[in-house]
């Protein structure tokens, strides 16, 4: 790929202060930016390499256009803007129209044009795959399922059956969509199975990340909305929604039949305790259990602050001690108030 910066900013609607006829091919940081790449600032930590920066032109807010040392590409949301050209220079290798001759594809399914279904894949019984799809190697769609226009499953993707997917839809390698969510009931020291006998329906424009698993629901279809960023390594039990447009990072994990709402985001690792209503706008921070309903939008966060080891020990020791102490000090406080 290679373009002008006259041309970059006219696709991009940026202003531009410098040399229009420069020629740039890529994208790079800012610390390691070349000439002919073009970068960007979004961070204030990194407003310091803006002078030293080698970049042919950055991507910047307009009071920051004056520090830049090459060409300016001047953006009210510099990140964006960024996100924005990504999209012009990536270089993913464009997929081959057609049914390769090692995909199993069942008769009964359909197919619609301009798909592209690699080697290895199978495609189940009464299946439907919209136009425009890319199907990556090794990827199994169970029966009954349901894949909407321009959906692209890459490599070793594993969909069971009753798993219907909108448009635009990513989904990375080494994901599970459909699997028994984790439904048991006990009978005098076993587990009896509980059939898991609901779906999973995921909305348009949903992307989700490598080796995250979805579970289908018990009775009902576990649903992600549209819009929804999923990362890697996250699990969704059986029966959750999450709403429109909500974001979650990796290693974040919704216990079963939990209710998100829109507009949300779940930091690294956090997990949601089963049963639970969250609101719209609900933030929640980094390793953070939440173990009761929210009803109201803003940032939340668990746990203890990060302190040295031997810190945490003798405050772990104060935590086990909490109980009895509060129940001193109420006992304290009759005393005091004369009541015994």
């Amino acid at each position: 790929m290679q373009i002008t910066l006259g041309e970059l900013a006219k696709t991009l609607e940026l202003t531009l202060i410098g040399d229009a006829d420069a020629l740039v091919t890529g994208l790079n940081t800012l610390k390691d930016a070349q000439s002919g790449e073009v970068s960007f600032l979004a961070n204030p930590s990194y407003q310091s390499q803006l002078a030293d920066s080698q970049a042919t032109a950055v991507i910047v807010a307009q009071d920051l256009a004056e520090q830049v040392a090459g060409s300016a590409l001047v953006a009210a949301n510099p990140y964006l803007s960024f996100a924005q050209a990504s999209q012009l220079f990536n270089d993913r290798p464009a997929a081959k129209t057609g049914i390769h001759p090692a995909a199993v594809v069942a008769h009964s399914a359909e197919i619609g044009a301009d798909v592209s279904i690699a080697a290895g894949a199978v495609i189940g019984e009464h299946c439907q795959i919209g136009s425009g799809c890319e199907i990556g190697a090794n990827v199994v769609i169970g029966d009954h399922c349901i894949v909407g226009d321009r959906c692209q499953i890459n490599p070793n993707v594993t969909f069971y059956h009753n798993v219907v997917l909108g448009e635009q839809v990513i989904v990375h390698s080494g994901v599970v969509i459909g699997g028994d969510g984790f439904g048991f009931a006990p009978d005098q020291g076993r587990w009896q199975k509980i059939c898991q006998l609901g779906g999973v329906r995921i909305g348009n424009r949903v992307e989700i990340g490598a080796n995250t698993t979805i579970d289908r629901g018990a009775l009902d279809d576990t649903v992600i909305e549209d819009d929804v960023i999923i990362d890697n390594l996250v699990q969704i039990a059986h029966n959750v929604h999450l709403g429109q447009g909500t974001a979650m990072a990796g290693c974040a994990g919704i216990a079963g039949s939990t209710r998100v709402g829109k507009h949300c985001t779940i930091a690294g690792g956090a997990g949601l305790a089963g049963h639970l209503d969250i609101g719209d706008g609900v933030h929640v921070g980094p390793m953070t259990l939440i173990s009761k309903s929210i009803r109201e939008k803003g940032a939340y966060a668990s746990g203890t602050a990060q302190m040295p080891m031997n810190e945490w020990r003798r405050s772990a020791t104060r935590f086990r001690q909490l109980d009895s102490m509060a129940k001193r000090l109420q006992q304290l406080e009759k005393i005091q108030k004369g009541e015994v």
